[in-house]
């Protein structure tokens, strides 16, 4: 059996080693099928031996490759995924952002049949998906890229980010699936209490859960802390965190 792909990407100093260190401990803890692990980086120091480190691909446009923080590719290097080749990789491989938390089996990620699987955004009424956990073929998006470099500005207008150009480009194809509800939930949304509740009781995982997403504040180590990163949103120490965020 061909192993699947479960990648990421780390990108300046929002997060350090130790979170690609401890997604590929949650990675291996929760799959049963061959896999491998790779890493795109633009600083492979303190990463561990077992995961494969790469360079963030190169796409043959500028504002990517070079990587320029005063252009909107600063944001957007998740699409860097889609450049065909990827370096030696191929068939199907899942992205997962550095800052989630993984409570769940992945191998049922790969079981669902479709061309691009995403989560559904829970904030949006259009097609748009969260790009925290999605699943693609090596070499089936690169024409999003070819679109983006036709137009830079033209194929951004209606867009804020590039989990709404890409999930919006492959919905207009026809291509876009999301994930059932409860495998990816929010832990702002789906795992805090609601007020009172949430000065008195813990988040707690929802049930049916595989995947916890951290989008904005808190992270999963301030949650631990009980930090909620905004004064009108109550977070208690969550300590079943450090049983899976490890």
């Amino acid at each position: 059996m061909q192993p699947v792909n479960i990648i990421c990407i780390k990108w300046g100093n929002k997060y350090g080693s130790d979170y690609v260190n401890t997604l590929y401990s949650m990675v291996s803890r929760n799959i049963s099928l061959p896999y491998r692990f790779v890493c795109f980086t633009d600083d492979a120091e303190g990463i561990r031996d077992e995961v494969e480190v790469k360079p963030i691909p190169e796409i043959g446009f500028e504002d990517f490759d070079q990587r320029k923080p005063w252009t909107f590719a600063h944001g957007w290097l998740k699409l860097t995924c889609f450049a065909d080749p990827l370096y030696d990789l191929q068939g199907q491989t899942l992205f997962l952002d550095l800052d989630i938390v993984i409570v769940g089996s992945l191998d049922e990620f790969f079981e669902p049949e479709g061309d691009f699987l995403v989560i559904k955004e829970w904030d949006k009424s259009d097609a748009t998906g969260n790009t925290s956990v999605f699943r693609f073929n090596i070499g089936a998006h690169v024409d999003a890229l070819e679109h983006l470099k036709a137009d830079p500005v033209g194929s951004r207008k209606d867009v804020r980010n590039e989990q709404e150009f890409i999930t919006q480009f492959v919905a207009r194809q026809g291509k876009l699936k999301y994930w059932p509800a409860q495998w990816c939930r929010s832990f702002k949304r789906h795992c805090l209490r609601p007020f009172p509740l949430s000065f008195f009781q813990q988040p707690r995982i929802p049930e049916g859960a595989k995947v916890i997403i951290f989008h904005g504040r808190p992270h999963p180590d301030d949650a631990v802390a009980g930090r909620s990163g905004k004064w009108y949103r109550k977070v208690l120490p969550t300590t079943w965190i450090k049983d899976y965020w490890r």
